[in-house]
């Protein structure tokens, strides 16, 4: 284990968490840690962010401002992030001043490229759908005849919710590099699957790991739509995905909560779609539906604190409101939704506005 991975708890209630972040993940964390008795600073470039709206003090500048950085360092005991893009830089900076982050920049160095991500699956023996590099326009059409005919480009870096994204079949558009950005790509084979899955666990810094029962989830337009607990997959997969999932935090001597999302194929393979370093949109429904969310749960990892049991006690699924669907927000609170709304100051197509669960008693 790395030296710089304090086993045991590094704060206290009443101490001071930072979160890099200021979107509906911080927030959610922020509102988990007031009720464990801590307080959080935010860092965020955002202006009025939804998770500085519930912190206790907010650092609005740029990721690559040292002096803020230091400053900010220097208010916390710990500290994580809420999306995956901060500059490994950054957290890189915090840690030599002597505070933990969790998860850490060598995690994120791994998340934030996709070739690096798949590359780094296939080395630890976690199998991603089949991909090939993609470094300029005249890459692509000879990587699409390798994996078939049928892929996804998408940029290796900073794509997200479908963003950075091109469907491909068959043929290769003359906008397809402009579409992902005209960087380093990767290229991924189309993969027809029964269903997708994702495992949201935690580990702590001394190796204990526990998972949350894995949901089912439903995309389109590369977002999340919908999650449903538990999954339809046979045990046997679910039991699988939640092995590499703890391999892969094995791997990275990981500290907090993270996500895996799994294709399970017709013929009953998994295959790795991608990992998240921290919580995720999949995994909301853990904090109505579990014994320990988890945000508490990621808390409670960045804090060096004992994890909570993710036992789920309803099934039910979690709905994405997206840009104005969060405009009827009180339809949402008859017949036993549970309502979840960030913040946000203005609705956008696709935007993530909140959330809603639906329980039922446990089948």
């Amino acid at each position: 284990m790395s030296s710089r991975e304090p086993v045991g708890p590094i704060a206290r209630p009443g101490d001071v968490i930072g979160i890099l972040g200021g979107g509906q993940l911080g927030r959610m964390l922020a509102m988990a840690a007031a009720g464990m008795g801590l307080d959080v600073h935010i860092f965020t470039p955002e202006q009025d962010s939804p998770a500085s709206r519930v912190a206790a003090k907010t650092w609005v500048a740029k990721f690559d401002d040292q002096a803020a950085l230091k400053e900010f360092a220097a208010s916390v005991v710990a500290a994580t992030i809420e999306f995956e893009n901060v500059p490994v830089a950054a957290t890189d900076l915090i840690e030599a001043q002597g505070k933990p982050v969790r998860p850490n920049g060598r995690t994120l160095a791994k998340a934030q490229d996709r070739l690096a991500e798949k590359t780094f699956f296939r080395d630890i023996g976690i199998e991603p759908a089949p991909f090939e590099r993609v470094d300029g326009p005249d890459d692509i059409a000879p990587a699409l005849e390798k994996l078939g005919g049928n892929g996804v480009l998408k940029s290796r870096f900073s794509g997200y919710d479908g963003k950075g994204q091109v469907r491909l079949k068959g043929e290769v558009p003359k906008s397809a590099w402009a579409d992902v950005g005209a960087g380093p790509s990767i290229l991924e084979a189309w993969i027809t699957h029964e269903c997708e899955i994702s495992v949201i666990a935690a580990r702590s810094a001394s190796g204990k790991f526990v998972a949350f029962d894995p949901p089912e989830n439903d995309h389109s337009g590369g977002i999340l739509r919908r999650s449903t607990f538990p999954a339809s997959a046979p045990k046997a997969a679910l039991d699988e995905a939640i092995r590499v999932t703890r391999k892969l935090a094995d791997e990275l001597d990981y500290v907090g909560v993270l996500a895996l999302e799994l294709f399970l194929t017709k013929d009953g393979r998994l295959l790795a779609n991608e990992f998240a370093p921290r919580v995720h949109n999949s995994g909301h429904w853990t904090q109505d539906a579990c014994r320990t969310g988890q945000f508490e749960q990621h808390i409670r990892a960045v804090c060096g604190w004992p994890l909570g049991d993710p036992t789920r006690w309803a099934d039910g699924e979690m709905i994405n409101l997206l840009g104005e669907d969060a405009f009827d927000w009180e339809r949402h609170l008859i017949g036993g939704g549970k309502l979840h709304l960030y913040g946000k100051r203005a609705a956008a197509d696709g935007r993530k506005m909140g959330h809603v669960v639906r329980l039922t008693p446990r089948a």
